[in-house]
């Protein structure tokens, strides 16, 4: 019996309206041939470290007390996804390119393999997106990690630049875009694959009540979810159960998500 495995891909500020903006990319065919939404809600503030603090321990800002950019520890301590997955033996890899986000997850020996490239001392030079994907790509070829985070953060970076959906912006979709056809069409076919995003923009910023800011996609993809259905009601908590849904590991116990596997309206 093959054994699950989870790739999840997360693309930094990719709004959902600028997917079907790519110049008739495959990815968004790829995209709507999964289980998705163009309309799941991230937490507030929409910022990348809050984001991704509620993404990776599946309860809001409220709770994980990460209000900015800047990490502070919890006051009461919920127990992430990485710690959730080396305490039931799974081996994790995570390929980043944003240093803050190493506070996800506690603990040296937590994560199996962490791969990092500071995309502020590379982005004028080269897409970062580009070389985090190759190397995602070697490590689970020789490794096989039963989950894998790749975070794509150039697009981002071209929102607060040139402003979000500028031509700029949604070049920099595009190239994201190929990232993740080319991680789809890569993986073997244990791996289910979750793309998201953290937070959208509007203008050249972030940050505020607003759709454009809190509206998020969400596909995802494997034997576990229907081919073409629409997912209502998603929230950025529910990756996580979602993960341990699939790789067949309880959630903890303080997470407010629910798994998006299998999940019936």
């Amino acid at each position: 019996m093959t054994q699950n495995k989870v790739l999840l891909i997360l693309v930094d500020g990719m709004r959902p309206d600028s997917i079907p903006l790519c110049g008739n990319h495959p990815f968004q065919n790829y995209f709507e041939t999964c289980a998705y939404t163009y309309t799941a809600q991230t937490t507030y503030p929409p910022v990348t470290l809050p984001a991704h603090m509620s993404l990776f321990h599946s309860v809001k800002t409220e709770r994980h007390g990460v209000w900015t950019n800047t990490f502070v520890p919890q006051n009461h301590p919920i127990t992430g996804l990485v710690e959730t997955l080396d305490a039931a033996k799974k081996r994790s890899a995570v390929f980043y390119s944003w240093q803050p986000l190493q506070d996800m997850w506690t603990g040296a020996n937590s994560v199996s393999f962490s791969w990092m490239m500071n995309l502020h001392n590379y982005r004028k030079t080269m897409n970062v997106d580009i070389a985090e994907t190759e190397a995602c790509k070697a490590h689970i070829t020789a490794y096989a990690p039963d989950f894998v985070w790749l975070y794509l953060g150039m697009v981002d970076e071209f929102g607060h630049d040139f402003g979000w959906m500028s031509p700029e912006y949604l070049e920099s979709v595009r190239i994201a875009a190929d990232c993740c056809m080319d991680m789809v069409n890569y993986l073997p076919l244990e791996y289910s694959v979750i793309i998201t995003a953290d937070h959208g923009g509007h203008e050249r910023n972030h940050g505020d009540n607003v759709p454009e800011d809190m509206t998020i996609p969400l596909s995802c993809h494997g034997s576990m979810f229907e081919s073409g259905k629409v997912l209502k009601d998603v929230n950025i908590i529910d990756i996580a159960p979602t993960i341990t849904d699939i790789l067949g590991i309880a959630p903890d116990p303080d997470w407010e998500g629910r798994s998006l596997a299998g999940r019936r309206f």
